[in-house]
């Protein structure tokens, strides 16, 4: 791990938060939806036209069958073979379409994907943006790679992501700022299970006690599941779909499943758990397990970005405290793998996955200067 001393001085690049705004709504209204891959690939045209625009070579990769295309932009730069910066991000959200607008409410701005992550990504460009403005070079090339599937966990993805970042030196990760504005220098393990449940039909109104109902194991199975979360291990069901008829006795029920676990071991045990459930009557019950992410444990070499990041932040004025995470993201795979990752360097916000999802509009020049300033200072 290298820096260098710092060649700008970042209160000279004038990040402005009303013209990041601007830029940024035309993102926030091209909706994407993860399992919508004509609405993600729409948007992944929205981003690499910014790319192109700002000189960057591009790499459109097209997905899987079903899966959205993903987007490398590397950056012209002295040393282009040299093992540089890159900027992972995902540009899927969580929100259907129509289910929310771009609102503006005083200093708080709304929007279906605005803080995870689509706020921090155009931020990442805009930092970008205003080196390239002042002819700055960086000591290392920079790249920024979107994706488009990793609210489902990254299942078409994640050796892509791997392949490409195993080339850079450093991994920059602009999801949404902790609620103290800390950054992520570690992540908990997410685990994805699809748990089926089948029973034994019957006319309902008819014959109801000839019938099983897959659909009552599975209540009894939801509430096993959730009660096993501990402090070091958490268990939620999240979609539960089942039955076709109101007066047929259920055959067959789904629900999906998402674990974190805090380390390789408790997520050892929570897999075996899950694997072991067992009916609670005359039932089948079918556990599959589905995308991982595994825990990033922290290394000296995420301190070590971290700790030029916090220096950038108290030089501007505010802290970013080290935190380990919950929640998923990408970063749990570079940081998996040995390489040198921060996340979190979105801006700040509220309501993550939800009909209140905001960014706090005075944190994105803020955030978009500590972005550019480590951009400039890591070697």
């Amino acid at each position: 791990m290298t820096r260098r001393a710092a060649t700008i001085d970042l209160n000279d690049l004038p990040f402005d938060a009303e013209r990041i705004l601007d830029g940024l709504r035309s993102w926030i209204e091209c909706e994407s939806p993860s399992h919508d891959t004509a609405a993600v690939n729409a948007m992944m045209d929205l981003a690499q036209t910014e790319l192109f625009m700002m000189g960057a070579e591009i790499t459109r990769i097209p997905g899987q069958p079903r899966a959205a295309d993903s987007i490398l932009g590397r950056f012209p730069h002295p040393e282009p073979d040299k093992p540089g910066i890159l900027i992972l991000g995902h540009l899927d959200t969580v929100h259907p379409r129509g289910a929310m607008a771009w609102r503006r409410d005083g200093e708080r701005c709304y929007g279906p994907g605005i803080f995870d992550m689509k706020g921090g990504n155009y931020i990442a460009l805009e930092a970008i943006r205003q080196l390239q403005a002042i002819g700055h070079v960086s000591a290392l090339p920079v790249s920024v790679f979107f994706t488009g599937d990793e609210e489902i966990g990254s299942p078409a993805t994640r050796r892509l992501i791997e392949s490409v970042a195993a080339r850079y030196k450093y991994i920059l990760v602009p999801e949404p700022a902790r609620r103290d504005g800390g950054l992520v220098v570690g992540r908990f393990a997410i685990a994805r299970f699809r748990v089926t449940t089948l029973g034994q039909p019957s006319h309902a109104g008819l014959r109801l006690s000839e019938g099983v109902s897959a659909i009552r194991e599975m209540a009894h199975q939801i509430i096993a599941i959730e009660s096993m979360t501990n402090e070091n291990t958490s268990f939620s069901v999240g979609i539960v779909n089942g039955g076709q008829w109101s007066n047929v006795v259920s055959t067959r029920c789904e629900a999906e499943v998402l674990v974190a676990a805090t380390t390789d071991a408790h997520l050892a045990n929570a897999s075996d758990a899950m694997q072991n459930l067992s009916p609670h009557g005359p039932t089948k019950v079918e556990v599959v397990p589905g995308p991982l992410r595994p825990v990033w444990n922290t290394k000296p070499i995420d301190r070590a970005i971290y700790d030029i990041a916090a220096e950038i932040a108290a030089e501007q004025g505010f802290e970013v405290p080290a935190q380990l995470s919950g929640g998923g993201s990408d970063g749990n795979f570079t940081g998996a793998m040995g390489l040198a990752t921060l996340d979190g360097l979105g801006p700040r916000g509220e309501g993550p996955h939800t009909l209140e999802e905001h960014i706090f509009i005075d944190s994105l020049p803020e955030r978009a200067r500590l972005i550019a300033g480590l951009l400039d200072r890591l070697a």
